[in-house]
C-alpha cells in the first residue's frame, strides 16, 4: 500500500470516530465545544505519531510476550509529555479536558494502531499511518464538537453565528446531546456512503 493510502485511510475510509467507532469515551465527553475537540484531537495525534515512531523503531527489540505492556509504557511516556505541556502552555484547555488527557494512554485507537500497524511496519509507513489516523480522529472530534457547540450555544470556536436572538438548545451541550449528535453524524455518513456507491 502506498504512503498516500496509508495516510488517507485514517481520514475517511478508516476514520476512528465515524467508521471504526473507536475512542468514543473522549469523543462523547470532551466535545462540548469545537475547541475542546480540536485540543483533544491534536493531543491524541501527537501521542499517536510519537508512539508509532517509537514502537516501529523498537519492534524487533520488544519481546512478543510483553509487547502490550511495553506499548502502554511507550504511550504513557508521550501522554505525560502532552499533559505537562498542556498544563504549562494551554492551562484553560488542560482544565477543560481534565481526566481525559491521561486517559489517552488507554485509548483503543492508539493501542490498536501500535499493535496492528506500528509493530509490524517500518518507520515511514508507521508515521504516515499515525498522522492520518490522528488527523482523522481530530477531524471527527472537531466536527462533533462544532455540531454540539453550534446547536447548544449558537457559536463555533466561541464566535456567535446567530447573535443574541438564538435560543440555545442546551441538550447538545449535555452528555445526551453527544449521543444524539454522534448518531445523526453517523447516519449522515452512512447515507453519504450509500449515495456515493
Amino acid at each position: 500500500m502506498s504512503l498516500m493510502k496509508e495516510f488517507s485511510k485514517g481520514i475517511w475510509r478508516e476514520n476512528a470516530i465515524f467508521k471504526l467507532v473507536l475512542g468514543m469515551c473522549p469523543a462523547l465527553a470532551v466535545t462540548t465545544s469545537a475547541e475542546n475537540g480540536l485540543g483533544m484531537g491534536l493531543a491524541t495525534t501527537f501521542v499517536l505519531i510519537c508512539s508509532n515512531i517509537a514502537i516501529s523503531l523498537l519492534r524487533k527489540v520488544i519481546p512478543g510476550g510483553v509487547r502490550i505492556p511495553a506499548f502502554i509504557v511507550v504511550i504513557a511516556s508521550f501522554v505525560t509529555v502532552v499533559q505537562l505541556c498542556m498544563e504549562a502552555y494551554f492551562y484553560d484547555l488542560y482544565k477543560a479536558l481534565g481526566i481525559f488527557i491521561p486517559l489517552i494512554v488507554v485509548n483503543c485507537l492508539i493501542l490498536g494502531r501500535a499493535e496492528a500497524f506500528a509493530s509490524k511496519k517500518t518507520l515511514v509507513p508507521a508515521v504516515a499511518d499515525g498522522f492520518g489516523m490522528g488527523l482523522g480522529f481530530t477531524l471527527g472530534l472537531f466536527v462533533l464538537g462544532s455540531v454540539r457547540e453550534l446547536l447548544g450555544a449558537g457559536c463555533i470556536l466561541g464566535v456567535s453565528l446567530f447573535g443574541t436572538a438564538y435560543p440555545p438548545f442546551l441538550l447538545f451541550i449535555l452528555p445526551p446531546g453527544a449521543f444524539i449528535a454522534l448518531g445523526f453524524l453517523l447516519a449522515g455518513m452512512n447515507r453519504f456512503e450509500r449515495l456515493r456507491k
